[in-house]
């Protein structure tokens, strides 16, 4: 582990980027661990354009049933600490997340960039509004707003897709004088990136938190190695004293 390089009340502006080893603890099905959900999916099938286009009522039931399931699990101790962080802390805490769920908000993070899209909100193809959506999403479900049908696809970022609000996220990024990732791969990019890109700015301290080093940590000045429930309660503690 390597030393800090800022003091705790040096910082004011906290990013958080998380990836699905977050969510993973609380039960929510993965796409890239053994058994996860691209064994039992191709991607070419359930998480490109082409296979909306091609069968979209397999890809609406594929996260109809991801929607359901966020019924039974609930935030972890990872999400509830930086919950609580955001709520206590001195300064501005914003969380990334390449995680679709809404763990992070039950948690009780309220400044949440999901760059990868919500399994709870649909978007029309017609009048391009996004909706919160709760139950099944189906070809026969009519836009709230403009009322076509069929025109509601998942509010999710497909293969081939561009993320969102990146413009936003490397605002913050360039902002942050500190940046922890949490839970993530460091292979997915663009957020695989984000931690280049704070390092080249040059005032911001790093830190990795993964159950395992990931294929970015020498890029990070610090790095704790575990299940997120155990360490990141302890990280936010330090950052609450």
């Amino acid at each position: 582990m390597c030393q800090k390089e800022n003091t705790v009340a040096s910082y004011k502006n906290i990013v958080v980027l998380t990836g699905a080893g977050v969510s993973a603890e609380s039960g929510v099905a993965t796409f890239r661990e053994n058994g996860g959900l691209w064994e039992q999916h191709r991607v070419e099938d359930v998480a490109t354009p082409e296979a909306f286009a091609r069968d979209p009522d397999m890809v609406q039931s594929f996260y109809n049933m991801r929607r359901a399931q966020l019924a039974s699990v609930g935030p972890n101790a990872a999400h509830s600490a930086l919950g609580l962080l955001e709520k206590k802390f001195d300064g501005h805490v914003t969380v990334v997340t390449q995680n679709v769920d809404n763990l992070h908000e039950r948690g009780g993070s309220s400044t949440v960039i999901h760059m990868h899209g919500e399994l709870t909100k649909v978007r029309c193809s017609y009048c391009r509004n996004v909706f919160e959506w709760q139950g099944d999403c189906t070809q026969a479900s009519r836009c709230p707003g403009c009322f076509n049908q069929p025109a509601l696809r998942p509010h999710i970022v497909w293969f081939g897709e561009m993320p969102f609000e990146m413009d936003r996220i490397e605002s913050l990024l360039r902002a942050c004088d500190l940046f922890i990732s949490i839970g993530t791969s460091g292979s997915v990019y663009p957020a695989a990136g984000f931690v280049s890109l704070v390092r080249s700015i040059g005032h911001a301290h790093t830190i990795e938190v993964n159950l395992e080093p990931s294929d970015g940590a020498s890029y990070f000045a610090e790095t704790r190695h575990g299940k997120a429930g155990s360490l990141v309660p302890l990280l936010v503690d330090e950052l609450l004293v």
